[in-house]
């Protein structure tokens, strides 16, 4: 198995606050938006990111946790799935909501969030924002509207992510399944 480094934690850093950057261009006080972190993994970027706009935009902005397990199309041809917390403790309704994940590759994933958040209303608008959008492997037509930073990958690749959260320095990695 062979590793290749995509981001160290100083270059993941500049790139957090890059996308930050874009959000406040884009959001200004973030009166009317919401950051949604997509469990598992994109609850961590979600956090990173929520810190980071109140610090810059000092406003308070409402962040929530989306589990998508059981709209996900595949759900009964997996092994026995666990879920994840879902908490989203505001409504939808007419907000623009940010939907964050680590990695953005065939877009299943972000198709059952988007059935997810229903259940919570129906949002004026919503985006995607990744860490890493892994190219020419999507399923379905999905494309983030804020990527950290695109990667072309094989099927047969994957990509790691490393937080902070676990235990580990924050490092994004490409790894050859040999």
């Amino acid at each position: 198995m062979q590793k290749k480094l995509i981001l160290d934690s100083h270059l993941l850093e500049i790139t957090i606050s890059r996308l930050c950057q874009e959000l406040i261009e884009n959001h200004g006080d973030f009166e009317d938006t919401v950051l949604l972190g997509m469990q598992p993994r994109g609850i961590y970027p979600a956090e990173l990111i929520h810190l980071k706009l109140e610090k810059s935009t000092k406003k308070k902005i409402q962040l929530g946790y989306l589990d998508a397990t059981f709209h996900r199309d595949d759900f009964r041809r997996r092994e026995i799935a666990k879920a994840n917390e879902t908490r989203v403790p505001f409504s939808l309704e007419n907000k623009k909501v940010v939907l964050i994940d680590d990695v953005l590759f065939t877009g299943r994933t972000v198709r059952a969030a988007l059935d997810a958040m229903i259940s919570f209303g129906r949002p004026s608008k919503v985006e995607l924002l990744v860490i890493i959008d892994r190219k020419y492997n999507r399923d379905l037509p999905i494309a983030a509207d804020y990527v950290g930073k695109t990667v072309n990958t094989l099927a047969s690749q994957k990509v790691l992510v490393e937080w902070e959260q676990q235990g580990k320095p924050n490092k994004i990695w490409l790894i050859n399944k040999d």
